[in-house]
C-alpha cells in the first residue's frame, strides 16, 4: 500500500505542508517525508467552516511532490461536517484527487454533526474523530486503531505535525 498522513502549520511569514509516506498500518517510521511551503501572501485567510480554501492548496502542493498514486491519504480533520454531506477538508481534498485515493480524516475534537466514528487509542479517554470518503467510516476507524503508537496520536500523525513546525519557511528575498 501507498499511505500518506497530511497536516499543515502556519506562520506570521507563511505555511509549511508536510507528507509522511508509509506503505502499511502499523508502521512506527516513514518510508519518506516531504516538505512545501508558501508565503503569507500565498496563504488563504482563515474563516470559519471553510478550512478547505486555506489548506487545500497547501496539500495539493506537498502532494505535487509525490510519486507513486496513494491508496490512502489521513489528513488532520474532517471528511464530512454534518450527515447530510456537506463537505469538509477530506471531502475537498478526495474530490481535488479525483476520488482515486481515499481519505481519512482525523480529528481531535468532534466537530458538533459530523458523523464521526470516535476512536480511543492507547490510555486516552478522549477519543479522535474519524470520518472517511472514499473507503467505509469502520474499515478507516479500523486503520487508525491499527497505527503505530502508544498514544492518542499515532506515531506518524505525530511526525507529520513536528515535520510542519520544524520545517524552516525560505528567507524572505530583497529586491
Amino acid at each position: 500500500m501507498h499511505l500518506a498522513c497530511l497536516d499543515v502549520d502556519y506562520r506570521v511569514r507563511g505555511a509549511v505542508a508536510g507528507c509522511v509516506l508509509f506503505t502499511a498500518w502499523t508502521d512506527g517510521v516513514p518510508a519518506s517525508e516531504l516538505v512545501a511551503t508558501a508565503a503569507a501572501a500565498e496563504v488563504a485567510p482563515y474563516v470559519a467552516g471553510q478550512l478547505y480554501r486555506r489548506e487545500l492548496p497547501l496539500l495539493e502542493r506537498v502532494l505535487g511532490q509525490v510519486v507513486t498514486a496513494l491508496d490512502v491519504v489521513i489528513v488532520d480533520g474532517n471528511v464530512w461536517l454534518d450527515a447530510t454531506g456537506a463537505p469538509g477538508l477530506g471531502a475537498h481534498l478526495w474530490e481535488a484527487l479525483g476520488r482515486r485515493s481515499a481519505v481519512i480524516g482525523v480529528a481531535k475534537r468532534r466537530y458538533v454533526g459530523a458523523p464521526s466514528i470516535p476512536v480511543l487509542r492507547g490510555a486516552s479517554t478522549s477519543p479522535l474523530h474519524v470520518t472517511a470518503a472514499g473507503i467505509s467510516p469502520a474499515a478507516a476507524a479500523d486503520h487508525v486503531r491499527e497505527m503505530d503508537g502508544a498514544f492518542r496520536l499515532p506515531t506518524l500523525l505525530t511526525r507529520v505535525d513536528r515535520l510542519c513546525r520544524e520545517a524552516p519557511l525560505p528567507s524572505p528575498t530583497s529586491s
